[in-house]
């Protein structure tokens, strides 16, 4: 039994011996357990002094939900932010596990998540970089009770009862500072009370769902409070590898937490939370969306392919996979923090301290067929310190302030290593074509023949594409980023406020490199192959020294670069040093109106520069390609409403975003492409709305319009479906390394995304019932610039459902859930498949699920 299973039955007992205390939020009869009332909420507050502790139904507009968007105490309606708000309620009715999850409540949210569960990819109004490559860092940043997490598997169900969860869209860096230029993720739990209680939670479902969670809070004295919480979360995988007969995307996943309060005098607290989980998961699969030839030769029967298995694009939604070796994720987390809290009368100070450990180990069969062409596996160690502190002015005057510092060390230890496989060889052979002079033989076998007449070591037949050969990459990356940053309101008149920030960061970022390339194909300059021209000045007749230049499309690492292959660094030009510092700002006005508040705002943001730490980054060369990218600068021009009426609200934003230098990090077939657009903008309006219009129904609604374009991106990597910009030179067998897309709209970005929500509550008397409906869509876009539309396009259209039923008095609840309920299949992600040129492959979403869940509250 695993330390999360162990965990689970320790919390089971310590709860279930705790007597039935009163426990806040839980719904009333009266209810329907549709929303909490606002004594129970105020009882919650005296047993719960903490930040924010009012998290409300969406749709109550008489009682304010309450944000830190701005790290103060303010409503929803009074902050002159975007910013989105998901309730408890809404993540439990929603059944939102993760942060994948949460973009279908927040349709301006999208979330990525492909080859690995470790590295997870934000995108806010169509911006946002990182997955698939630890040296590039998100432009979203994820915060959990005050803690920035650089690294995230995006789960929601190691945490304990989580309060709300905040989306700020746009750059938030003058208060959050590092990696928020197109937004914020801050996500709230409850804290520790000093009234007993707690919580249990037992979820079963199709594909043998199992989650159990447990969370105990209470007094250990009276100055001392403490929650438990632990996790179990189990199920069969979505999909069905075909080759290994096990199934792929299962979850196996435990979590332990422990968090403890200290109110030692009113004015101070102080909050430390310990946690860990583990993640041991086989996933994630990937099916084909078109077959090349490559990778229809990997499919033909013997002797005209390989015969292996090769997923059928037609049938893509199948949930079938064919990998030689299923991928595999083993995660494991750890980290603590301490928040000190005190009020010094004029100002509250606050000091959250943290550091995290997080270890991933993956292995992937990265050619995603039956064939054994190649495997990858990748070792990451996360080491994170950060450490912020604040003042935050308390007078009720028209002044007001705050002002603050924050601090990451982060070290960085990573390696991936690919690997040839037993059928290489004969795939490389097919791809070489036949040799004109030997009979039977490839183009490749006819190049070590001749090789092998002057340099006996090199064996026709075996010396290139060995199983065993590949590409080692270890790199280290050490970062040290601070910041210094000030905001101000004033109330100019009674109804005008003038807000105005400052912030100074600061990012250095040190690495080395150690790569070693044994692919000895690769390493050829085949241009000028010293045997062939040794040959040449014998006068074998035909033969010249780049006789086999067109070759060079079978050299997957390093195959176009000028040294053939890796320049690690430090060097005699590359100090392996990356320093930035940027000042952003932001002027905002707001004016309230009463009934209706008004804003319209300014503000700048900034990334750090990024390293490239992927197998086959390279030297700076002459044309412009770099193993490292230059800082990204965000600017923001956006005016909004907010209006509360009876029964509802409804909110406004109109904005226009433009990101200078953004991170591009595309995937290309054999590497990552880390390249600077010159720069991409995007206009857009988000509206976000709820409504009670009588008191058995609550409708929610929102929606997030973006027309996006490229500015100037003068440098996106080529394609081969490009053949206009990419054209393929016969002598190399290369295409250029850039393609222009200037003026064209970014991939990914869908001009409409919306969601909505119904909920019907009734009173049975001694029971009280919830149906809620939601539907969420996105229009159909191209979903990466380096995959033909016509093959990875997305639109989504999903429908979930909910049915609820709450006992009072005995507490208890069952929910009853479904998702996709209408099987929707639609694609999430694509990408070239790798060394198979013209292949392409993805992934696809989630099929219908359902299940139920038992809550009992103690």
């Amino acid at each position: 039994m695993g330390i999360g299973k162990l965990a689970g039955v320790s919390l089971f007992a310590l709860v279930a011996s705790q007597p039935a205390f009163a426990q806040s939020g839980v719904p009333t009869a009266s209810q329907g357990a549709e929303t909490q009332s606002v004594n129970e909420r105020d009882s919650a507050a005296k047993a719960n002094p903490a930040p924010g502790r009012a998290a409300a139904d969406a749709v109550q507009s008489t009682d304010d939900i309450v944000v830190t968007a701005n790290k103060r105490e303010q409503t929803l309606q009074d902050v002159p932010i975007s910013v989105a708000v998901t309730s408890e309620q809404t993540i439990d009715r929603a059944q939102i596990r993760d942060l994948v999850d949460l973009q279908s409540v927040v349709p301006s949210l999208k979330v990525q998540q492909f080859n690995t569960v470790g590295q997870t990819n934000f995108i806010i109004r169509g911006f946002g970089n990182g997955n698939g490559n630890v040296g590039i860092e998100g432009s979203v940043g994820v915060f959990i009770d005050g803690v920035y997490r650089s690294r995230s598997a995006a789960s929601l169900n190691d945490l304990p009862e989580v309060e709300r969860i905040e989306v700020l869209r746009g750059p938030q860096s003058t208060l959050f500072g590092k990696n928020v230029s197109a937004g914020a993720i801050n996500i709230v739990t409850k804290r520790p009370q000093f009234d007993v209680g707690g919580r249990l939670d037992l979820t079963v479902g199709d594909y043998g769902e199992l989650i159990a969670k447990a969370t105990a809070t209470g007094p250990l004295s009276d100055t001392v409070a403490i929650r438990l919480s632990g996790t179990v979360d189990e199920r069969d995988g979505y999909e069905h590898n075909v080759v290994t007969g096990h199934s792929i995307n299962d979850r196996n996943r435990q979590s332990v937490r422990a968090d403890i309060l200290w109110n030692p005098v009113d004015r101070l607290s102080v909050r430390v939370i310990a946690d860990y989980n583990e993640i041991n998961e086989r996933c994630c699969g990937a099916v084909q969306l078109f077959n090349g030839p490559a990778t229809q030769f990997i499919a033909a029967p013997p002797p005209f392919g390989l015969g292996a298995a090769v997923t059928d694009p037609a049938t893509k939604y199948s949930r079938n996979i064919a990998f030689d070796r299923d991928p595999t994720n083993h995660i494991v987390g750890k980290g603590i923090s301490g928040e000190i809290d005190y009020d010094l009368s004029f100002a509250k100070f606050t000091s959250i301290t943290a550091y995290r450990d997080q270890r991933d180990d993956t292995t992937e069969d990265v050619d995603f067929t039956g064939a054994d062409l190649s495997y990858r596996a990748d070792q990451t160690h996360t080491k994170t310190f950060t450490q912020e502190v604040r003042l935050t002015s308390s007078g009720k005057g028209p002044f007001s302030w705050l002002i603050g510092g924050f601090y990451d060390h982060e070290n960085l230890d990573t390696s991936s290593q690919i690997s040839f496989g037993s059928q290489i060889r004969a795939f490389a052979d097919a791809l070489s074509g036949p040799s004109a002079a030997f009979a039977g033989k490839s183009n490749l076998f006819a190049l070590e023949y001749l090789q092998s007449l002057v340099t006996p070591s090199i064996k026709p037949g075996s010396t290139y594409f060995a199983a065993g050969q590949g590409v080692i990459a270890p790199y280290t990356l050490k970062q040290d980023s601070f910041s210094f940053f000030g905001q101000a309101d004033y109330k100019l008149f009674d109804r005008l406020t003038l807000t105005g920030g400052v912030a100074y960061l600061s990012d250095r970022k040190a690495s080395t490199s150690n790569i070693v390339l044994t692919d000895a194909f690769s390493q050829l300059n085949l241009q000028n192959v010293p045997q062939l021209a040794t040959l040449a000045a014998l006068g074998v007749p035909g033969i010249t020294a780049n006789s086999f230049g067109a070759l060079g499309a079978l050299q997957f690492f390093y195959g176009n670069a000028p040294t053939h292959g890796p320049v690690n660094y430090p060097n005699a030009n590359e100090s392996g040093i990356l320093k930035g510092d940027k000042v952003t700002y932001l002027g905002r006005a707001t004016y309230d109106l009463g009934p209706v508040n008004i804003y319209a705002s300014y503000s700048t943001g900034w990334k750090a520069g990024a390293f490239n730490l992927s197998t086959d980054a390279r030297a700076p060369d002459a044309n412009g390609i770099g193993r490292t990218a230059d800082p990204e600068n965000v600017t923001l021009y956006e005016v909004g409403a907010k209006a509360a009426f009876h029964g509802g609200y409804l909110n406004l934003a109109v904005f226009k975003q433009t990101i200078k230098g953004f991170q591009s990090n595309a995937f290309t077939g054999t590497g990552y492409s880390l390249v600077n657009a010159g720069q991409e903008s995007v206009k857009g309006a988000e509206i976000e709305a709820a409504y009670r219009p009588i008191s058995w129904l609550s409708l929610t609604g929102a929606g997030t319009y973006l027309d996006p374009r490229y500015d100037s991106f003068l440098r996106a990597p080529c394609v081969s479906f490009d053949t206009v910009q990419c054209p393929l030179d016969p002598t190399t067998g290369q295409t250029p390394p850039f393609r222009n897309l200037s003026g064209q709209r970014p991939a990914g970005i869908p001009k409409w995304s919306t969601s909505a929500s119904a909920t019907i509550n009734h009173d049975f008397g001694t029971f009280g019932a919830f149906l809620r409906g939601e539907y969420d869509y996105s229009s159909r876009t191209q979903l990466i610039d380096v995959v033909p539309a016509q093959y990875g396009s997305t639109e989504t259209s999903n429908v979930n459902a909910s049915l609820g039923f709450a006992l009072p008095p005995q507490k208890i609840e069952l929910l009853f859930f479904v998702r996709n309920l209408t099987k929707h299949n639609t694609l999430v992600g694509a990408f070239p498949t790798v060394a198979q040129t013209g292949s392409y492959t993805g992934y696809t979403n989630d099929p219908r699920t359902y299940g139920a869940t038992l809550t009992k509250r103690f």
